[in-house]
């Protein structure tokens, strides 16, 4: 059972960094439960104010229900109450249901809302998808607006409205106008995440549109840098902030943007440059060449 009332988790998950593990796999892309958890118990000795179990980086897309129960179990299991855990349900709304409701089982504290999985369909539709969601579950559920799903202020209101167990809105787009009239219209009532990919790009912006945390992919690898960046943010320590994105992030999202999906390929390649290996990804994600992993390796030697 949940330790956390909605409110309660919605004011924890606002008030610092989130964590987005990876998940590890072996050399036979089955997934590491020991090597996860061992990794989760170095991540979860860092002051943050979430974890969001097998999220996007996690590579939720390419794991089975039953690895997302396995992955969220051992995360509840070894985090063991330091921070709140957040599992994920998506693809259809049957699937997603059934996350929720196994993610509840296993002692999850909230739920991330993936967009639905290859399929054409209108704000109206996801609303419901979303309310459907939320009606069967008590945890508190964070929706993800992206890709074909994403949802603007009435759509968001409409959910909120029907479900008091709706505490956040994560933005994975990036339409200044579409956030802007999300938290215009809903204030208070929600936690706002920002969910673009390596998000410490946007972090200062986006906290000037009321949007007080983000998913730092970077903090598996740079977990002390992750974590003086935020700070930085939250001070409006612009010198700073900037000089970390021209010297360090901008160089990353270089490297990032070379394939698609490398995103989350990125980030496995920086846990190997550190010494924490997690494995490969799983297709249709690539790993980085040779080459890609000695660049970054450059990057974040300057950085730890």
């Amino acid at each position: 059972m949940t330790r956390y009332t909605q409110q309660e988790l919605r004011d924890a998950l606002s008030a610092g960094l989130l964590s987005f593990p990876v998940t590890h796999f072996d050399k036979d892309y089955g997934f590491d439960e020991a090597a996860y958890r061992s990794n989760l118990e170095w991540l979860s000795s860092y002051p943050v104010a979430g974890l969001f179990a097998a999220g996007g980086t996690g590579e939720f897309f390419s794991l089975t229900s039953a690895e997302v129960d396995r992955v969220v179990k051992a995360a509840v299991e070894q985090v063991a109450g330091k921070v709140p855990v957040i599992a994920p349900a998506g693809g259809g709304t049957a699937q997603a249901i059934e996350q929720a409701q196994a993610a509840e089982a296993n002692g999850a504290d909230g739920i991330l809302l993936f967009p639905p999985y290859l399929t054409e369909c209108d704000s109206a539709g996801v609303a419901e998808h979303a309310i459907r969601v939320c009606r069967a579950t008590r945890l508190g559920v964070i929706v993800y607006s992206r890709a074909n799903a994403t949802l603007d202020d009435v759509a968001v209101a409409r959910i909120a409205d029907q479900c008091p167990n709706l505490i956040g809105y994560k933005d994975g787009v990036g339409d200044i106008d579409r956030m802007t009239r999300v938290y215009s219209r809903m204030g208070d009532r929600l936690t706002y995440v920002g969910g673009l990919p390596t998000a410490e790009t946007y972090a200062l912006p986006y906290l000037e549109m009321g949007v007080t945390t983000y998913s730092s992919a970077i903090f598996n690898f740079l977990p002390d840098w992750a974590l003086k960046f935020y700070a930085a943010v939250r001070a409006r320590d612009h010198a700073f902030v900037h000089q970390e994105l021209r010297d360090f992030v901008l160089p990353y999202t270089l490297i990032r943007n070379r394939r698609a999906g490398y995103a989350v390929s990125i980030v496995k390649a920086g846990m190997k440059a550190v010494g924490r290996s997690a494995g490969p990804v799983r297709t249709p994600l690539s790993d980085l060449n040779d080459d890609e992993l000695a660049q970054l390796k450059r990057l974040i030697g300057e950085r730890r």
